[in-house]
């Protein structure tokens, strides 16, 4: 598993929008979403986590709302917006983009 520092830049935001398209997930589901939807490839951080989120919320793509966790405690849940919806589709197509640039670049011979 990947530490949580090595991403690309974007990469957090991309994979935290996709963990929420199924519904809203307080932090901590976000965070095993991540892990489950990767192959435990990636393990994201609070320290990380967090700030991605609020920066996201502050640009509409994600909203919030407090609710009740799976333990009973007092959580912040977050949604995906239809504007983080939109972002999602850009980013994924720029992320496919990169990635058949990156397999075409490896598979040459010279």
């Amino acid at each position: 598993m990947l530490p949580s520092g090595p991403m690309f830049p974007g990469t957090l935001d991309l994979l935290i929008l996709r963990a929420l398209v199924p519904g809203h997930l307080h932090g901590l589901g976000i965070a095993r979403r991540i892990e489950q939807i990767t192959r435990r490839a990636f393990a994201v951080k609070a320290g990380s986590l967090f700030p991605a989120l609020y920066r996201m919320e502050r640009r509409g793509w994600v909203r919030s709302s407090w609710g009740e966790s799976e333990t009973r405690r007092r959580a912040r849940f977050y949604q995906i917006t239809a504007a983080g919806r939109r972002q999602l589709e850009a980013e994924t197509a720029e992320w496919q983009r990169i990635a058949a640039a990156l397999t075409h670049a490896l598979k040459a011979t010279s």
